[in-house]
């Protein structure tokens, strides 16, 4: 038997279903005419899964198969809606009264998380080279000094190429809300650090963050008479053992915390992965969109049903949008409930795109839009 006849039978098929796709749509835009005249809310659940459910139905074997077609039709539906209605109108006038440029001029004022060479620090140069750094011991102390006023800026690590995601900066992120500004990938070259005359088999406790223990792991499967110990940040790290009388403490830091601090480098580019790089996000109150922002960071919060998320990213694939990112929460005092956070590549001067933030920013509860920034990359 030819696949001939059975192609040409699904090319018709194809046609009939292209022909009655255009006919509802064209429906759909008359009934969101019809919510505008009448006052009504674009969101209908009751009516969806009345409509998923006659679908699976009649679909028999096919049930979910048709199921999932027609939530994706639901959403294109929605979306066209949510265009006609004008949703939206309030994160849109939002974008439209943000700043085109960062401000760059001498003594902005920036709050760095850690202290002096930390990759952190290096981060907040490369970002305001004529800034007043500031530092803050934590990461919620970096969030907190922006919305107290006293500094306009702020740069924390996001994630790392080999540890992953800073957890504790997601959190943050989704308690503050404050916007993305600007992205920065700085490579990351660890060197194992101690006082003068130490040798490395004298060290017995290795200090660093957490997130550079993670990186060099491999070192302490080698040596097992060596100890990794949490600190603060990798610079604080070289700080404090510059400052101790022990001479059995190492730090993992940069090159630059061991020569700010009088450390001896035992040894360089250690870590699991020689290509290993941090993102550091620059956060603000205020909104700033830059012409070659090529990344959009929103966070949302969706029900407890099947299928939801599927629902909201295949929207993104309509529009031809590539999701880089997409990490999960859970909303605190809630029963395993969650917040989603997602990146993807795309601009808000793209009128798809604006179309979609500012529908979705109606639909999704929780919603918000994290801002739409360059990402440099070093």
């Amino acid at each position: 038997m030819s696949l001939k006849p059975i192609r040409e039978e699904i090319d018709k098929i194809d046609e009939q279903l292209s022909e009655l796709f255009v006919r509802r749509m064209e429906c759909s835009r008359k009934v969101a005419e019809y919510k505008i005249e009448h006052g009504l809310e674009v969101v209908n659940r009751e009516r969806e899964e009345a409509v998923l459910d006659n679908a699976a139905e009649k679909a028999g074997i096919y049930g979910g198969s048709a199921r999932q077609l027609y939530a994706t039709i639901l959403e294109l539906s929605r979306a066209l809606q949510y265009d006609i209605t004008g949703g939206g109108n309030a994160l849109k006038n939002e974008i439209y009264a943000s700043e085109r440029a960062i401000p760059r001029e001498e003594n902005v004022k920036v709050a760095c998380f850690g202290v002096a060479g930390t990759y952190a620090n290096q981060a907040s140069v490369k970002a305001f080279p004529n800034g007043r750094i500031n530092f803050c011991s934590t990461f919620h102390d970096v969030f907190s000094a922006i919305c107290s006023g006293e500094a306009e800026f702020g740069v924390v690590p996001i994630e790392n190429s080999s540890a992953g995601s800073v957890t504790e900066v997601y959190d943050l992120m989704l308690k503050y809300r404050l916007y993305i500004s600007m992205a920065i990938d700085i490579p990351v070259n660890h060197v194992l650090a101690a006082k003068k005359g130490v040798s490395l088999t004298d060290i017995r406790k290795v200090y660093s963050h957490q997130q550079a223990l993670y990186q060099c792991s491999y070192f302490f499967r080698n040596y097992r008479n060596v100890t990794a110990q949490t600190y603060i940040s990798t610079a604080a790290a070289a700080k404090m053992v510059s400052e101790s009388d022990d001479m059995t403490l190492g730090a993992i830091c940069s090159e630059e915390a061991a020569q700010e601090y009088g450390l001896d480098i035992i040894l360089r580019g250690f870590q699991n992965n020689p290509n290993n790089k941090t993102r550091f996000i620059v956060v603000s109150k205020k909104m700033y969109i830059s012409e070659n922002s090529g990344k959009i960071s929103l966070c949302f919060s969706l029900p407890h049903k099947t299928g939801s998320l599927y629902s909201v990213l295949c929207r993104f694939a309509v529009n031809g949008l590539n999701l880089t990112k997409i990490e999960s929460r859970p909303i605190s005092g809630t029963d395993f409930e969650y917040l989603f956070y997602l990146d993807f590549t795309g601009n808000i001067n793209d009128k798809n795109t604006l179309k979609l933030i500012c529908a979705l920013s109606e639909e999704l509860t929780e919603f918000s839009f994290l801002g739409n920034f360059e990402e440099i990359i070093y």
